[in-house]
């Protein structure tokens, strides 16, 4: 299996680290990252261990989110042999907008 970052979130993913980064330095964006790949690795190894998403449950693929270090969100769906990683954002946003910006 593989992961593919979908490019919004990607994009979101950059916003944070480069946030964490100024506001709590460079030690901290590092330790943010690793902890995005270690969730990575073992949705990689265990991809059902996220939950469904409720906000997604309309859709025609089954969403699955984990948090991150209690502030993010990493929401994700498999098809065939690939994790794609649909959204990232911080939880503390409106919810059902966030997921509105979701393909």
């Amino acid at each position: 299996m593989k992961a593919v970052w979908e490019p919004k979130a990607i994009e979101a993913k950059r916003q944070v680290a480069a946030y964490i980064r100024k506001e709590f330095g460079i030690k901290r964006a590092k330790l943010f990252r690793q902890e995005i790949d270690d969730t990575v690795s073992a949705l990689l190894r265990t991809p059902n261990i996220g939950r469904i998403d409720p906000l997604f449950i309309n859709r025609g693929k089954t969403y699955r989110s984990v948090i991150i270090n209690g502030l993010n969100k990493l929401v994700y769906y498999i098809e065939n042999d690939t994790l794609h990683i649909a959204a990232f954002w911080d939880t503390r946003r409106e919810p059902k907008n966030q997921a509105r910006q979701t393909k």
